[in-house]
């Protein structure tokens, strides 16, 4: 669904373009042709800017490390070629470019599932499937759906995934997830017995305490989002200081979506902040995929800290 109303939305902006160059141009106006055209294909950088702007004021006071000016403009520049890379092509048209990888070899080995967040889809991470395929870890792309609906009605689709990841590994699956992703995973783990369902939880600029821009929202899980909201606070209630303890929280000062910068974190988490990175190029950079192949590979006492803690307290360390 998702992927065709991208489709229409990118097609239409190109026709418009067109055609507003055509009429201009043969009316003997060039330089409107130019200007309106540009307008409408690149008008998106000025709502980022107004973004930046916005985050650069609301964040005064925040517990996240101050932007400079450079950082600011620098995450901008960013954000403006990754936004239509991801939203024009990748997601419109080659969502289904790399199929989830779950080959029956994939017994023992650690699987991932790969979460994306608002009005996104599985093409989202369209960098990450060939490096995963690779490096032979076993990986599902969900994609999350009613895309204006609640986070609640997400819960079912996320169990699908998980028990299909454990069906094939008969591990628990690392789980990575960007933006509101992160805050779906969270509910569905809410209603698990165990925190163990999860080997690990890596969010990517995801809201977990709200974030100032959802004050605007019109849809159901874009209100839940809200700071604070009654939604977000309930949820919190209802999660274990073992869950945050299995979660990697990456946050941005120049997340132009969630803001302020902190409220990506979480307490008790393994909170990682990403120097002058924006909302939608966080998903792309080398810090979240490293962190993520680190948990999927072979587990070790050196390379997964539960267990060391575990065999730790068990008295299995003998210092030689």
């Amino acid at each position: 669904m998702l992927a065709r109303l991208q489709q229409l939305i990118t097609v239409g902006l190109v026709v418009l373009a067109l055609i507003w160059a055509v009429v201009c141009w043969r009316t003997g106006h060039p330089a409107w042709a130019v200007v309106g055209a540009a307008s409408i294909l690149a008008g998106y950088a000025l709502i980022l800017g107004l973004e930046f702007l916005l985050l650069a004021v609301i964040n005064r006071g925040d517990a996240s490390p101050p932007a400079n000016a450079r950082q600011l403009l620098c995450a901008w520049w960013g954000e403006v070629r990754s936004a239509p890379e991801v939203f024009c092509w990748r997601q419109p048209f080659f969502s289904k470019r790399w199929p989830d990888h779950l080959a029956p070899s994939a017994k023992g080995r650690r699987g991932l599932l790969l979460v994306h967040g608002f009005v996104c889809n599985r093409g989202l991470w369209n960098r990450w499937y060939p490096r995963l395929h690779a490096g032979g870890v076993p990986y599902l792309g969900l994609n999350v759906e009613p895309v204006f609906g609640s986070i609640d009605d997400y819960v079912p689709v996320i169990e699908a995934a998980v028990l299909r990841l454990e069906q094939v590994t008969g591990l628990p699956p690392v789980i990575v997830a960007h933006s509101m992703g992160g805050v779906a995973v969270r509910r569905w783990w809410a209603e698990q017995h165990s925190a163990s369902r999860v080997h690990r939880l890596v969010t990517i600029g995801s809201p977990h305490r709200g974030t100032w821009l959802a004050g605007a929202a019109f849809s159901t899980n874009g209100r839940q989002m809200r700071l604070d909201s009654r939604w977000l606070m309930g949820l919190a209630s209802r999660e274990t200081i073992e869950h945050r303890r299995r979660t990697t929280c990456f946050y941005s000062h120049c997340d132009n979506i969630v803001f302020p910068a902190s409220r990506a974190t979480l307490v008790d988490a393994d909170n990682r902040h990403i120097v002058g990175a924006a909302h939608v190029h966080m998903a792309d950079l080398e810090d979240p995929f490293e962190e993520v192949m680190r948990w999927v590979a072979p587990a070790s006492p050196v390379q997964d800290p539960a267990v060391a803690r575990s065999l730790s307290a068990a008295g299995d360390f003998s210092g030689d």
